[in-house]
């Protein structure tokens, strides 16, 4: 008798088991951000709607930074605000785009550019295949400048078909913060800041017995040869820096990074209220 009832209550928990949901049945945790690269489909069609924000990072892995920073050093940025954007706020998180359109620095050997219609267009093709699914609301983490020159008529053509798409484009905490922190006479790329940001993100990635002074003001793109340059009108930069990388500091890093990161998740906060048409 004492064993008939072990079988029945056995077969009754082996009945439970096998009923219960497995983990692509069970409904997502949206209140947990998700990196679409470790699900299966399955389990991203469930993750996947209309509620859904979607992050897309955004930087070169294959773009001159003079010569203490990588060429991957844009990748490296995305990566850092990436994560930090994972563990504060649910989103589903898409592989990095690496290429994209850097006309400025195909001077310097190891660097990439895309044309600009092609920087767009791919942009527009990443995003519309996710939304077939359910998305409406992508934000492109973006670690570029010429980059927006892309962004920007993606965006329209985006918002076109029903779809917001916003991306980083400076910010008034991480403005802010450089303008007062500032040294050096000017400079955007490799400099003061860009080289300080990567001593506090990475900086085993920074070599500052490498980084110099490097700024001669003129036009896109930069330049090797100082002839040329001055002939066309360019901007000279024998190594690439366009700036002062000698003032960087760990703390100049710090202060203008979490600025940024702040700037970053307020965008994201604002798009998540955007409503969808």
């Amino acid at each position: 008798m004492i064993a008939d009832r072990l079988v029945a209550a056995l077969l009754g928990l082996l009945t439970l088991v096998a009923s219960a949901p497995t983990a692509a049945q069970r409904a997502p945790d949206r209140t947990r951000s998700a990196r679409i690269a470790d699900l299966t489909w399955v389990e991203a069609e469930r993750y996947l709607d209309t509620s859904t924000v979607v992050v897309i990072p955004l930087g070169a892995e294959a773009k001159e930074h003079g010569p203490q920073l990588r060429l991957r050093n844009d990748e490296l940025l995305a990566r850092y605000y990436a994560d930090r954007v994972f563990a504060a706020t649910p989103v589903a998180m898409y592989p990095t785009i690496t290429y994209h359109f850097y006309p400025a620095f195909v001077d310097y050997p190891g660097s990439t550019t895309l044309r600009l219609e092609t920087a767009r267009d791919m942009v527009i093709d990443i995003v519309r295949s996710i939304a077939r699914h359910g998305p409406r609301r992508f934000y492109i983490l973006n670690t570029g400048v010429s980059t927006v020159r892309a962004l920007a008529p993606a965006q329209d053509s985006l918002a076109a078909g029903g779809i917001i798409m916003r991306f980083t484009n400076g910010g008034p905490r991480s403005d802010s913060a450089e303008a007062r922190l500032r040294q050096q006479p000017g400079g955007t790329h490799a400099d003061e800041f860009e080289t300080s940001m990567m001593l506090y993100m990475f900086p085993q990635y920074v070599d500052m017995s490498k980084a110099a002074k490097d700024y001669h003001p003129g036009q896109s793109p930069l330049m090797r040869d100082s002839a040329a340059a001055a002939r066309d009108g360019r901007t000279w930069s024998r190594t690439g820096i366009f700036g002062d990388a000698t003032l960087a500091t760990r703390e100049k890093g710090r202060v203008v990074v979490e600025a940024h990161v702040l700037d970053i998740l307020d965008e994201i906060a604002a798009l998540r209220r955007a409503p969808i048409r």
